[in-house]
């Protein structure tokens, strides 16, 4: 029953989002988006963390692309993805950590341009432990899925030190 609530919240997030910005595709396939283009849409008691499906379907198989912009000093908990997910930080300075114990003090800050990995499984946690705005790109194969290492935690917290 576990594995069921975050497959059905991410179905539920992606309901609410629209599957992916307004791009339009030319005649030879391509399909270009602006940023004023991609739709963002708010994470349920996200204190203003937002996600934007640019490409694909997170609950279908297939590549999807998506983003996710924190607000500054907003972090999510330990959770882990069930497939690989690719990240790549495109504003602010992105903080992250591995394992069980959420501890922003000792996370690895990643600049704009930076990748990291996120194997299928593994247990991360991320997001704004500074005084700006994150944005970060996370591609995949799906169809995806989100479990909080602890569900009796709420899974967004606003983290000032």
């Amino acid at each position: 029953m576990t594995g069921l609530l975050p497959r059905f919240i991410l179905v539920l997030v992606c309901a609410l989002i629209g599957l992916s910005a307004l791009a339009a595709t030319d005649d030879k396939g391509f399909v270009r988006i602006t940023p004023d283009e991609v739709n963002w849409k708010d994470f349920p008691n996200g204190h203003g963390a937002q996600l934007a499906v640019v490409m694909g379907d997170p609950t279908k198989p297939g590549i999807y692309v998506t983003r996710v912009k924190f607000p500054p000093h907003v972090m999510d908990r330990p959770h882990w993805h069930g497939e690989d997910r690719h990240i790549t930080v495109l504003k602010g300075t992105w903080y992250t950590g591995t394992g069980d114990t959420f501890d922003p003090d000792h996370a690895v800050p990643l600049k704009p341009g930076s990748y990291m990995l996120h194997p299928a499984k593994a247990v991360h946690w991320d997001g704004s432990a500074g005084d700006e705005e994150v944005i970060v790109e996370a591609i995949g194969y799906g169809p995806t899925s989100t479990t909080p290492q602890d569900p009796s935690q709420p899974f967004w917290l606003e983290y000032k030190h």
